[in-house]
């Protein structure tokens, strides 16, 4: 298991180089969006899990999602809360409001679903503000850990 988002980019060298699976983030996300019969979400993150393929690609292939992301100037605003707020326990409403903008545009997008795919993210999002699911993966991959961790 790796706790995080953005290092699931390393999930396969992780896997071929230890020989073991890694119960990957993705797959606990596109097993719960595919489970509320959603097709189209958005993403967001870190700069590195919504502009490179790991992810979106894995919940693609994996799970015929299409996945949508922020425009570039809302992506570069999403990475600097992580990474200057959230990172270091700064919740700002300023940010929190900035962050519904960006998901309203991506409603307007046609989005089905958020995905929260940033383990901070969560701090700042409130799922029931949003008028779509929100899929917090952190939650996800913890819940699919213990489910694994107690699998007979």
């Amino acid at each position: 298991m790796i706790c995080s988002n953005t290092m699931h980019k390393v999930a396969p060298a992780v896997e071929q180089t230890s020989g073991l699976p890694v119960l990957h983030i993705g797959d606990a996300a596109g097993a719960a969006i595919r489970a509320r019969g959603l097709h189209r979400v958005g993403l967001l993150g870190t700069a590195f899990t919504m502009e490179e393929p790991f992810l979106k690609d894995r919940l693609a292939e994996r799970f015929g999602l299409e996945v949508v992301v922020p425009g570039e100037v809302d992506r570069r605003a999403i990475h600097r809360i992580i990474y200057e707020e959230l990172v270091i326990g700064d919740i700002q409403d300023a940010s929190r409001h900035q962050s519904y903008a960006i998901i309203d545009r991506l409603l307007t997008d046609g989005v089905e679903g958020i995905v929260l795919g940033c383990t901070e993210i969560g701090l700042l999002v409130q799922p029931e503000a949003v008028a779509v699911p929100v899929f917090d993966t952190t939650c996800l991959h913890a819940q699919a850990a213990v489910a694994e961790a107690l699998a007979p």
